[in-house]
């Protein structure tokens, strides 16, 4: 199962240069290892396509190109290292325009993803839609079966769909359909989901209803939020997955699952700032290639005892912070010198 998020800015040759550059390797870097398998990039006009290509050349990420409009901008990313194109033949042009794209991506060996949203519908499904003679979901289907239909006709089978609406039902309702009548492979995920907690209640709901029926091939979180968090929230889903005897078909992770971080929400009781402690580790601990769980607790009364399960936590107590593997206290410190010894401990495991 693949994470995939969407870079969030505009890029020019000058995000790639220097000191920039360097940064911008380093953050892409960071998503693979948080566990990100696949980043796309907007490529609205030629300039961008220059710029994606160089990028490409640079790190060892897969990225996607995502594409409207104009077909010639697709050509001109098959001419670069890039893992994936994502189009709408709808809007591409006509059909001689997409015929090139799909014989210069089956020359490259490039697949491409068919992306439908509710919101780029074909007129004559939005007008049905409209009328109340069809729901989104079916729509949604119908559009990409015409997407499909084209690309038969060309010889194309290195295709994937991805169908997204912002409502959670209707996400849910046209992968089922598709998925019944195609074993086409799918991208899922809702859609303009959101600021970070609604777009990640909205997400989980559509995702944990397809994936434990074995619909969905890789899967994007989209927030408006960080791409770092969108990487997070779709690696949690899968986890909790994974570990679900119950799915049709088992979410199967690749490579570590990597560090579980538990956590208690904080409360009057605490002697411990765990919001600050775990959002100054976050990230750190996401990247880490162990599977162990660490335990961020508010206070030495409950902490080691309700996390005797982690293989490392920490608490604190006044001036005074805990360190305890399997429920029992192994170090204490002051607080002064508690990521210094949190990080210390890391390295033992």
């Amino acid at each position: 199962m693949v994470i995939q998020t969407m870079w969030k800015d505009r890029l020019s040759f000058s995000d790639l240069e220097g000191s920039a550059g360097k940064a911008l390797v380093d953050r892409i870097e960071g998503l693979a290892a948080m566990g990100c398998g696949v980043l796309r990039f907007a490529v609205p006009d030629m300039q961008s396509a220059e710029v994606l290509g160089a990028l490409a050349g640079m790190v060892s990420m897969p990225l996607s190109a995502d594409i409207h409009f104009d077909y010639r901008i697709a050509l001109r990313c098959l001419d670069f290292p890039i893992a994936k194109i994502r189009i709408n033949p709808g809007n591409i042009g006509n059909l001689e325009k997409v015929k090139a794209v799909l014989s210069k991506a089956a020359s490259t060996g490039v697949p491409i993803r068919i992306g439908v949203n509710g919101g780029s519908l074909p007129p004559d499904l939005r007008q049905q839609i409209n009328e109340g003679r069809l729901g989104q979901a079916e729509a949604l289907v119908f559009a990409a079966e015409r997407e499909l239909a084209v690309f038969r006709e060309f010889g194309f089978d290195k295709v994937l769909v991805s169908m997204k609406a912002s409502s959670v039902a209707d996400t849910i309702k046209a992968n089922r359909i598709l998925a019944e009548r195609s074993d086409v492979p799918l991208h899922i995920g809702v859609t303009e989901a959101g600021p970070l907690i609604a777009g990640v209640v909205r997400n989980t709901v559509a995702l944990h209803a397809l994936l434990v029926k074995g619909i969905g091939d890789t899967i994007r979180v989209s927030l408006s939020d960080s791409m770092e968090n969108e990487v997070i929230a779709g690696r949690e889903i899968l986890r909790v997955l994974a570990d679900d005897k119950d799915a049709v078909t088992p979410v199967r992770l690749g490579g570590s699952r990597g560090v579980a971080i538990i956590s208690c929400p904080r409360c009057g009781r605490n002697g411990f700032d765990t919001h600050r402690f775990i959002e100054r580790w976050r990230e750190f601990l996401y990247m880490l290639k162990k599977d162990i769980t660490v335990a961020i607790m508010g206070c030495a009364v409950n902490g080691p005892e309700e996390a005797r399960h982690a293989d490392l936590g920490i608490t604190g107590v006044g001036n005074k912070a805990l360190i305890f593997r399997s429920g029992k206290v192994i170090r204490t410190i002051d607080v002064a010198e508690a990521d210094s010894a949190f990080q210390e401990e890391l390295e033992k495991l």
